[in-house]
């Protein structure tokens, strides 16, 4: 059983790992945009492929609900919360990529909510990424969510669970480490 909680730990630690890169790569990122940009000035990229525009955003994504920041804030505290006792059972690197990402960018997002004005948990996120034919602009967090949710999806879709198990078909599933059940003759 030592093994299996060495193992756990493992996946856990690349979770909290792949977070905190999000997460610092999204601070740093808006801390640049902010400085570097303002809502009036717009820097073009790769031929209008890739434009930047800072956009303080005070609502969910889509601008969703602008008055309900607070309420955003707790959220995202509440689902930190969720996917770190989730973690903790991790046996799996597609779980642990999907859930580092996910933790990574509602971290970067809070960040945001709790420190940025008007003030604590009522701050505006940041956003500055804005591509064409894609109406939102969005950030490093909201893109790391994203991709994080799509992993999930996948790994579900192909049968890798969150403990590492996977399923089998027929109702002789054998569990690693089990033996099989004898054949039944009908």
């Amino acid at each position: 059983m030592a093994s299996r909680a060495a193992g756990s730990r493992r996946y856990l630690a690349a979770a909290l790992w792949i977070a905190a890169a999000v997460c610092a790569v999204d601070v740093v990122s808006k801390i640049l945009a902010v400085a570097g940009l303002s809502p009036h000035r717009t820097v073009v990229l790769l031929g209008g492929l890739l434009t930047l525009h800072v956009y303080r955003n005070p609502g969910a994504a889509f601008d969703i609900g602008p008055s309900y920041t607070v309420i955003y804030a707790l959220i995202e505290a509440g689902v930190l919360f969720a996917i770190v006792r989730l973690a903790r059972r991790l046996r799996s690197w597609p779980w642990a990529v999907a859930l580092g990402l996910l933790l990574g960018g509602a971290a970067g997002n809070l960040t945001d909510r709790l420190f940025r004005s008007p003030g604590p948990l009522r701050g505006f996120v940041v956003d500055w990424i804005k591509l064409p034919y894609f109406p939102p602009t969005f950030n490093i967090a909201d893109s790391a969510i994203t991709i994080g949710a799509a992993l999930l999806v996948l790994a579900s879709a192909c049968g890798w669970r969150l403990d590492g198990a996977t399923p089998r078909s027929g109702p002789a599933a054998v569990q690693p480490g089990q033996d099989a059940p004898p054949p039944v003759n009908p």
